[in-house]
């Protein structure tokens, strides 16, 4: 438990910034499913749409410091390249 003020409002912060980045979280990992829905079903063109509208969003989540750099681009990669295959 927290004991000095400085302690006691790191914990307070420490709560905000989980809420925050589990939402940011939570959000990220719905577009990804959308584009993975959207490949299972083989449709091309909502993939691809699918994937410009996650890639912003991907792209936001590093830049908040939700995921690493590389993280986020190897999901961009993979997933594009499974859309690019539906060919």
């Amino acid at each position: 438990m927290a004991n000095t003020p400085q302690s006691k409002k790191r914990a307070r912060q420490n709560e905000r910034r989980f809420a925050v980045n589990k939402a940011r979280r939570s959000r990220i990992r719905t577009y990804l499913r959308k584009v993975e829905e959207a490949i299972a079903s083989g449709d091309k063109e909502a993939a691809t749409a699918a994937l410009k509208a996650a890639q912003p969003e991907l792209m936001r989540g590093v830049t908040k410091g939700v995921y690493h750099k590389n993280t986020a681009a190897r999901k961009m990669s993979r997933l594009s390249s499974r859309v690019k295959a539906l060919a």
